[in-house]
């Protein structure tokens, strides 16, 4: 075992994979001699050479439609998005292209790409840089789309999605990279479309994902000290959404809370409400509560920004008055 970091576990699967693999490479903008806008790929450009991990403008449109060719003619492309807000300005090229080419092809052309990145609200970084783009990806037909929570869980899911046949979306979160965790010396992997249980209990189901796992765990040891008793579940696949673990924690515990960093309207809970409501109601001994960031742009006043994003006290009184 040894422990690292959440951004060098990512690297560590960059590496083994492009080792294993000629033809996977690294492509954005700086990531080469800069080593990544977090270090992912730090150093990767002295072992590969400049092709492999490759040096690209600032045009998101241009090289995220490159890396689509690429994918198409037999390479594995992983392009690293300096802040997943910027790839909005290759939402076509993701949507139109990498989403829909294997349908349009016939069945002709694979898109084995990973677009992964840092997102969600850092530290001041300002509306334009704190966006969670995880419901505006969600909706597009042919995307995978997975959001990691633990230097364990991210490297475990890099390598399975680098293997990937599909474009799948990897989203970091920009305050997760300096968790540091033991990890396994031997290879190891982690499936894209499944839950994983973070902890069992009676009383409630909570269903997180990404940096507001750690908001729920610490709200956990507060209601453990109060006698409660809740499962918690780290969604990890966004797209296909888990639904089956989901509703096996609810036939035990018939109460749902879902604690997103997402926005509320349209986002990853509201998915999960529909899908619940739908086909699982009966399961429900009261209606599923959802928190989740305000629907406003993230202020950069960090007084501000703090009071958009959930809190564990938030997710204590919730559990409690769920369970009242």
């Amino acid at each position: 075992m040894c422990k690292i970091f959440l951004f060098d576990a990512l690297r560590e699967a960059t590496d083994e994979e492009m080792e294993r693999d000629s033809s996977v490479f690294v492509l954005g903008e700086d990531v080469g001699h800069y080593g990544g806008s977090y270090k992912v790929t730090k150093n990767l450009h002295v072992k590969y050479g400049d092709l492999r991990v490759l040096d690209t403008p600032i045009a998101e449109n241009s090289f995220m439609g490159m890396a689509i060719g690429a994918a198409m003619t037999g390479l594995r492309p992983i392009v690293e998005g300096m802040n997943m807000s910027f790839l909005l300005l290759a939402f076509n090229q993701i949507s139109n292209n990498a989403g829909m080419l294997h349908y349009t092809s016939g069945g002709n052309f694979k898109i084995p790409l990973v677009v992964r990145g840092p997102g969600g609200v850092g530290r001041q970084l300002g509306a334009e840089h704190s966006q969670r783009l995880e419901a505006y990806f969600q909706s597009i037909p042919g995307l995978k789309i997975v959001a990691c929570s633990t230097p364990y869980n991210a490297k475990g899911l890099l390598k399975s999605a680098i293997r990937d046949d599909n474009p799948v979306i990897f989203f970091e979160h920009v305050l997760l990279y300096n968790l540091k965790e033991n990890l396994p010396k031997t290879e190891y992997f982690i499936p894209l479309d499944k839950a994983e249980l973070v902890r069992r209990g009676s009383d409630v189901t909570i269903v997180t994902y990404s940096r507001m796992r750690h908001h729920v765990m610490q709200a956990v040891d507060i209601l453990i000290a109060d006698n409660y008793d809740p499962e918690v579940l780290d969604l990890i696949s966004l797209k296909p959404i888990d639904i089956k673990s989901i509703v096996t924690s609810l036939s035990k515990t018939n109460r749902l809370l879902i604690v997103e960093e997402c926005m509320k309207t349209g986002g990853i809970g509201a998915e999960i409400i529909a899908q619940i409501n739908d086909n699982y109601f009966d399961l429900l001994d009261s209606p599923v509560v959802r928190l989740s960031s305000q629907d406003i742009p993230t202020p950069y006043n960090g007084n501000l920004e703090n009071a958009t994003v959930v809190n564990p006290k938030q997710i204590v009184d919730s559990v409690r008055t769920l369970l009242s």
